[in-house]
């Protein structure tokens, strides 16, 4: 299946001169979603993890689903205030501001093999900070999976410490 055909194309979303790639598309096909799923489970391989975080939101949409499927643990990663127990915070700059993230504080243990998956790899910005998270708590980061990559934005160089992986390129 043509999984990159699912993805609607919206120009100048949110501002003039974006072409977001939307997946709510792939998500509304269910042939196609549990085909991107499992797509993002084989590009691991043999590749051994104990846990998979997924940022919010759409990172719970392949995340979960993925965690089912290998018996895994899933730990949510959200924004400031949604989390109802203690949690670790970092924050991190983006190209127009300042972000946060934050992650209950017992979510990952010291040794923890943590494999971080989200739909979309665009400057790597919200993936390192959610590396960092992972790795204040002492996982150990031992990859990183998108469905989608926007290879023109480079965002791999932000994240050349692990290994990455994706589904579908795009190179503009």
């Amino acid at each position: 299946m043509d999984l990159k055909s699912k993805i609607r194309v919206v120009e100048d979303f949110p501002k003039a001169g974006i072409s977001f790639k939307d997946i709510t598309t792939l998500l509304q096909d269910g042939k196609a979603y549990k085909e991107a799923v499992m797509k993002c489970v084989e590009l691991l391989g043999d590749k051994e993890y104990d846990l998979i975080v997924g940022p919010e939101a759409r990172g719970f949409l392949l995340g979960a689903p993925m965690s089912v499927l290998t018996e895994k643990g899933f730990v949510p990663v959200r924004k400031p205030g949604k989390l109802p127990y203690e949690t670790v915070c970092h924050e991190y700059e983006l190209e127009y501001g300042v972000d946060k993230l934050e992650v209950h504080k017992d979510a990952i243990t010291p040794g923890s093999r943590v494999l971080i998956v989200d739909d979309l790899l665009a400057t790597g910005g919200t993936a390192k900070a959610v590396c960092d998270l992972v790795e204040h708590l002492g996982g150990e980061v031992v990859g990183l999976a998108f469905l989608i990559e926007l290879e023109f934005l480079g965002g791999r160089e932000m994240l050349s410490a692990y290994d990455v992986y994706s589904v579908i390129p795009f190179e503009s």
